[in-house]
């Protein structure tokens, strides 16, 4: 278990030997997350973000159904 303190300004110092597993370099940005009464946080590498890539993708993309409603409201006004 590695033992953080958290300064006046809100910072915390993530140990060497995390930094370095998780790619974790100076500039990096964190993302984190509550779940319960316990605080994660991720690093947003470009390893994490490839591996949660579509994650979140439905059926239909986003842009795929915005045009989709333009071509309705279209035909609808003429």
């Amino acid at each position: 278990m590695n033992i953080m303190t958290v300064t006046t300004k809100g910072q915390i110092v993530i140990p060497a030997r995390i930094r370095q597993k998780y790619g974790i370099k100076k500039g990096t940005r964190l993302c984190i997350e509550e779940h319960g009464d316990e605080l994660i946080l991720k690093p947003l590498t470009p390893e994490y973000l490839d591996r949660i890539a579509g994650v979140l993708k439905g059926p239909d993309s986003l842009s795929q159904k915005l045009l989709q409603e333009r071509a309705s409201e279209r035909e609808k006004e003429g």
